[in-house]
């Protein structure tokens, strides 16, 4: 469980300071070539490529996930005799009630 936190926690991070990088990188000219644009488009392109840095870090972090061990991850016993008791309990109380509304059509 704490890698999974962990995992989130780094990837939240990213998430925030890959973009303020950029945009940081980008008005203060610290990435060659960007002195030779104009406001407009060194606002633009800095905003987009923001956005696609966030859409990565996600895409990364999904990747991460769907790779871990799905043995790793077994449901708690205790959890699982209480959803079944549940289903059987609604199961139970769905029949009776469709009995008592035969009774009362006839």
């Amino acid at each position: 469980m704490v890698g999974v936190i962990q995992k989130f926690v780094i990837a939240s991070m990213f998430m925030w300071a890959a973009p303020v990088a950029i945009l940081y990188g980008f008005n203060h000219n610290l990435f060659p070539g960007s002195t030779q644009l104009s406001p407009y488009s060194v606002t633009l392109l800095s905003g987009f490529l923001a956005v696609i840095s966030v859409n990565v870090i996600i895409a990364f972090y999904i990747c991460m996930a769907m790779k871990e061990p799905s043995h790793k991850h077994e449901p708690d016993p205790k959890f699982l005799a209480e959803a079944k008791a549940s289903i059987r309990h609604s199961e139970s109380t769905e029949a009776e009630d469709s009995s008592n509304t035969r009774t009362k059509q006839e």
